[in-house]
């Protein structure tokens, strides 16, 4: 034994009940450790056995043996945790030698396994109404992300983190079972941020005396992001896209330069958006502003009903549409006239799977449709994003100038903290009374937009929500969506919970935006998506900041072809680069757009083809077409119209085909239709 201990850094001792844990330190390193029992002499207290670890044993050594080990020391420390009556019999003892040894602040756990752990204000971390070191809080995490379901990653390297900077496990522990600590759930803040553009006064302005006058009895000056626009010529038919946070101001861009051109006689304006829900919000809102002086209709999907019940009017001043919307009336050979002003609110849809492709389609045919009924420079393009990772590239493939103003008007708090899926409710119902129970210096009460990822999800959380709430997604009639958005506007409402599909565009001034999950349907949130998302968080005319929280579920995911857990998602979005928008083809996708451009063109499909912004395999989308009977010649054929009516891909078109010829009930197709899409 004294070969092994010829050299001892540390000895240290802590009490065990009746005895004491010896650990010798040799370079940092435990050499071996034992248990030291203490008798009375006459000369005070001795050792009276010392017994060495040998794995689960216990190996008898001479007492005088600790004497040794003692006096070879170079430093002896007795644990702080040691009690009063302890530590004095120990001091004792080793004063009894003229040993002297030094009373230290050491980690229990550390401590008790026979390990010499010493610890500061700067390194300790409470836990239990005690203090540990780093390494054993690690291990105690450790234990309770195993019962949480196995954090991983950037999440768990996240909550370490935060584990060394407030040093308090049970904080870190509460965070775990849904504990809102707004210090350990803030991730940061999205700071406000002002470019200095000189504002461009309205009365400056030359527009129609129509909308120069509507104008002037709304503002004195532009917003920063319209003042860029006007001074780079977007009232003066310049076609531009314009990228900017939501709130900013970009819709009024598109307005003024449209209705200018209206009321000056240089075309009709149409204003695209996505989803049918917003086309009816904007629909209502031109109606309301500028309803006096230009006549406004609204064309959805195949519909022909405007908001008020009446027919689609192509002949209207305005149309308010969705994509698919107009790309119907170009599909199905409809007049739109004279168009004068294009504004795509939400072009980053270029992006999206499905929609992408078919927007970049529209884009191409509604171009080839201005070309053929008026002179192409007669038409003003007027694209708008809050998010766009690749700004300049589609300002160049989309040939606009592009206006980018960076300026967030309130900023934003980032929060994410972990609850399971039953347990997210109660932390929603906290955060939407906590909001609405407040009331910003603008004298607005704080309300919520929670998204998540299914229509029945909407329903449940709103069920349960104490304050008023209520669900709002595509599968409610236009009634009833318009009824929420009132009452939300009128702060009826403290919360409405959405699915993540509706995210894009819908104008609910709401301070707060809580995620319930981080997936849209079965697929996780792109960084894109994300960040448009919160972005709905603050408006400056309302709110002093926007605050976003994220709910993780740790080790969850919504469907088997997920290749990531939330936790992991939550820290890639957070962290992550804004996506470029970039539209791309697979077959099925090539085949419908070239149908589309057939249809639509005839002999210039191919022209059609080459101008839009995703690469598109003609040729080979050609020879399917051909192949499918869809076309004969450059010509649709009638079943070929059919399809590219109904926005079909192939295998939606050969399934009704085939259940067509078996003679099944129509019920029996769209069901069977319906189940070959959730499963793909």
């Amino acid at each position: 034994m004294s070969q092994q201990v010829a050299r001892v850094d540390t000895l240290f001792l802590h009490e065990r009940g009746d005895d004491y844990r010896v650990a010798v330190h040799r370079d940092g390193e435990r050499v071996f450790h034992g248990v030291l029992e203490v008798k009375q002499t006459d000369a005070g207290p001795r050792p009276r056995r010392l017994r060495i670890k040998r794995g689960t044993d216990e190996e008898p050594r001479s007492p005088d043996q600790f004497v040794e080990l003692a006096r070879r020391a170079s430093r002896i420390r007795i644990s702080q945790q040691t009690s009063g009556p302890g530590r004095e019999e120990v001091q004792e003892m080793l004063d009894g030698y003229q040993l002297e040894a030094k009373v230290v602040r050491t980690c229990r756990y550390c401590a008790s396994d026979g390990r010499y752990s010493p610890i500061t204000e700067d390194t300790a971390i409470k836990a239990d109404d005690e203090y540990i070191c780093s390494d054993c809080a690690r291990e105690e995490l450790d234990r309770e992300l195993a019962l949480n379901g196995g954090i991983t990653g950037d999440a768990r390297a996240r909550l370490e983190e935060l584990l060394l900077e407030v040093q308090d496990l049970d904080r870190i522990e509460n965070l775990l079972k849904g504990e809102l600590d707004p210090d350990l759930t803030k991730f940061d803040e999205i700071s406000a941020t002002v470019d200095d553009v000189d504002p461009v006064r309205v009365d400056s302005l030359d527009l129609h005396p129509g909308i120069q006058d509507h104008m002037e009895g709304r503002f004195d000056t532009l917003l920063p992001v319209q003042s860029l626009a006007v001074e780079n010529g977007v009232t003066e038919g310049r076609d531009q896209l314009v990228v900017s946070a939501t709130a900013t101001g970009k819709t009024l861009v598109g307005e003024m330069a449209g209705l200018d051109r209206v009321l000056n006689n240089k075309g009709k304006m149409l204003f695209l958006v996505p989803l049918v829900a917003l086309a009816n919000q904007k629909y209502e809102k031109f109606q309301e502003r500028y309803g006096d002086m230009v006549d406004v209709s609204l064309r959805v999907g195949s519909s022909r009903i405007n908001g008020e019940g009446g027919r689609f009017d192509p002949d209207a001043d305005v149309i308010v549409g969705t994509y698919e919307g107009i790309d119907h009336a170009l599909r199905t050979g409809k007049d739109l006239g004279n168009v004068g002003t294009v504004v795509i609110d939400e072009v980053h849809t270029l992006g999206e799977g499905e929609r992408g492709h078919r927007l970049d389609g529209l884009i191409s045919r509604l171009k080839y449709y201005c070309e053929t009924h008026q002179s192409a420079s007669d038409t003003q393009w007027i694209y708008l994003s809050a998010t766009v990772g690749n700004p300049s590239d589609l300002a160049e493939k989309l040939e606009a100038q592009l206006i980018e103003f960076e300026e967030r008007p309130v900023p934003i708090e980032r929060h994410v903290t972990f609850a399971d899926g039953q347990e997210k409710v109660r932390i929603e119902n906290k955060l939407v009374r906590r909001a609405f129970d407040a009331k910003s210096s603008k004298g607005y009460r704080g309300q919520t937009i929670i998204f998540t990822n299914s229509r029945r999800r909407c329903h449940e959380i709103s069920r349960k929500l104490e304050y008023s709430s209520a669900p709002y997604h595509a599968g409610l009639d236009n009634k009833r969506r318009n009824r929420v958005e009132r009452q939300f506007a009128d702060q009826d409402l403290a919360a409405v919970v959405t699915t993540a599909a509706l995210a894009a565009g819908v104008d609910f001034p709401a301070s707060q935006v809580v995620f319930d999950s981080l997936a849209m349907g079965i697929e996780w949130l792109t960084v894109q998506e994300f960040s448009q998302m919160l972005g709905r968080a603050g408006r400056p005319d309302y709110h002093d900041k926007g605050t976003v929280y994220m709910l993780v579920e740790p080790d969850c995911s919504y469907h088997n072809s997920m290749d990531m857990t939330e936790d992991e998602v939550a820290f890639k979005l957070l962290k992550g680069e804004m996506e470029p928008v970039i539209t791309r083809y697979d077959e099925s996708a090539a085949v419908e757009e070239t149908l589309a451009n057939v249809t639509v063109a005839g002999k210039r499909a191919k022209a059609l083809n080459d101008r839009m912004i995703g690469e598109v395999p003609t040729k080979h989308a050609i020879g399917k077409l051909l192949e499918y009977e869809f076309i004969d010649g450059l010509e649709p054929t009638p079943l070929g119209r059919a399809v590219t009516r109904f926005f079909l891909d192939p295998g939606q078109a050969f399934a009704i085909l085939d259940g067509v010829r078996k003679e099944q009930h129509p019920y029996d197709i769209v069901a069977e239709m319906e189940l070959r899409e959730e499963e793909h």
